[in-house]
């Protein structure tokens, strides 16, 4: 059975996440759809018919299900799936999860990777994050955490945009695009959107499908969008002389690195272990979030595709064939608390260990 993809919806307190539900638990793009949220008190569902309800299970009149989280989130998404198998709730397809203003996603990342019952069960689909035009500038400088939510995300949704126009004329749109471009420097892959664009869909927003790596039309590129990476190193250092002037008060930015790591040549599939061990033991929590699709030699054919938050990195799943003529591996990593050169140099240096160390222990074997 395939696993349910999810979306995380993470954003600061104030961001704007509470009406993006509000505007979700109304829309129909979002049937068959459960949404986990903190506290049913956050999201006002007084306007709503409830075809059905329970303690923690609320079935919306759009078909949407809103479920509350009781303690464990684990215990809540194992009952959730099989009260769907047992018929007990209506069938859905998707699950998003809204997070507190305070979390930092990287423990909800690792979980559905690491934990047997969630990584059995779901699959993540996009990290979501809401950013205030009004205050996320402040955000962004005050409290790390606000950084780390930008950093992880798939997408990035831009809120309260109309308030900064009233209160700010013409300088709100100079404000507009300093906030975009601060955004694109933390994190260059992420789409940004604007909630008040006429062509905005919550449901393409909330029911990202991700990359699942058993379907065969998966696209891996546009999931990795490592090109984002290129382009935008290409575009930094071409702007390098003005760095100082616009980052000098962003202290909590400059602790994020985000980039992406490209290996021409294949590795070896125990080379590639070695690799990802050492990674671990080095970066630790500091490895926010790392994705990748790698050339494994033993497996010419097809990629490997690898993910991982903090100090776990996920067992690797297989793609059915390359997307396209470049087999190149190419892993994206976002680090906290490291110079970006330092973590490039870090992995270069890790990879031709492991590369050495596993030729040396396959000619050991061969030997004996």
């Amino acid at each position: 059975m395939p696993h349910t993809p999810i979306t995380i919806l993470t954003g600061f307190l104030g961001s704007g996440k509470t009406t993006l539900l509000n505007r979700a638990l109304r829309d129909p793009a979002m049937a068959n759809t459960a949404v986990v949220i903190n506290e049913f008190g956050e999201v006002g569902l007084d306007h709503m018919l409830a075809a059905q309800s329970d303690d923690t299970i609320v079935v919306l009149e759009n078909g949407c299900l809103c479920c509350t989280v009781f303690g464990d989130l684990v215990t809540t998404l194992n009952n959730l799936y099989h009260a769907r198998e047992a018929g007990e709730i209506p069938r859905f397809d998707h699950v998003v999860i809204e997070t507190s203003g305070l979390a930092d996603p990287s423990p909800l990342i690792q979980a559905f990777l690491s934990d047997p019952t969630l990584a059995g069960l779901y699959r993540i689909g996009s990290v979501v994050a809401t950013v205030d035009a009004v205050n996320g500038p402040g955000t962004l400088d005050n409290h790390v955490e606000s950084v780390r939510q930008i950093a992880l995300a798939d997408h990035i949704l831009i809120t309260k945009l109309d308030m900064v126009a009233q209160t700010q004329g013409k300088q709100g749109k100079e404000a507009e695009a300093s906030l975009t471009a601060r955004l694109r420097r933390l994190n260059p892959a992420a789409k940004i959107s604007r909630i008040d664009d006429p062509a905005f869909d919550i449901g393409d927003l909330l029911r990202a499908e991700g990359l699942d790596p058993a379907d065969g039309k998966a696209d891996a590129r546009a999931w990795l969008n490592a090109a984002a990476y290129e382009q935008h190193d290409a575009h930094e250092h071409d702007h390098d002389h003005d760095h100082d002037d616009h980052d000098h008060h962003h202290l909590h930015d400059r602790d994020i690195a985000s980039f992406c790591f490209t290996r021409d040549a294949p590795i070896a599939r125990e080379a590639l272990r070695l690799l990802l061990d050492a990674l671990q033991q080095n970066l630790g929590p500091n490895l926010l979030r790392v994705k990748g699709i790698v050339n494994v030699a033993e497996e010419p054919d097809r990629p490997a595709v690898i993910q991982g938050a903090q100090h776990l990195l996920h067992n690797l799943s297989w793609l059915e064939r390359w997307p396209d003529a470049d087999h190149r591996s190419k892993i994206v990593f976002i680090t906290q608390g490291f110079d970006r050169a330092d973590v490039e140099e870090m992995i270069a240096l890790l990879d031709r260990v492991a590369s050495r160390t596993a030729v040396a222990r396959a000619r050991a074997q061969s030997a004996q």
